[in-house]
């Protein structure tokens, strides 16, 4: 949990700049009409939602699997069979799965999508949530 929380620190730090590409910039994005489409036929990426526990519970994307962003660094153990194959992570804007996107190639992840727009479009576009009781 400390390590979790230094790590964090120190790219909050040595990044404050950072900012997330465009969509037209980077084809590290799935749009979330084409990711319901692949849970809706039953062959979604694993997707990981890196938001709070809260925000989780209250709904969250169809199958997705719950790693907060700070438990990415170092604790993936919920998704590692996966390393080699493409997984979807998205939080409400971006910058926290910008940080697990980060963590997760440390990790030796190397074929992350971005949910296209986060949580925020999903929710725009209409598309269902589940929730936790």
């Amino acid at each position: 949990m400390v390590r979790s929380l230094i790590i964090v620190t120190l790219m909050l730090v040595l990044v404050p700049s950072f900012r997330l590409p465009a969509a037209a910039e980077s084809p590290d994005r799935i749009p979330a009409e084409e990711l319901f489409q692949l849970i809706h036929v039953g062959a979604p990426p694993p997707i990981v939602d890196v938001r709070s526990r809260t925000e989780y519970e209250r709904g969250h994307v169809p199958g997705a699997v719950h790693i907060p962003f700070w438990r990415v660094f170092g604790q993936t153990s919920e998704i590692a069979s996966y390393r080699n194959q493409p997984i979807v992570i998205y939080c409400e804007h971006g910058p926290r799965a910008a940080l697990a996107k980060a963590a997760l190639r440390l990790s030796g992840f190397h074929k992350i999508l971005y949910l296209e727009g986060h949580l925020s479009a999903w929710r725009k576009a209409g598309l269902p949530l589940e929730s936790e009781p």
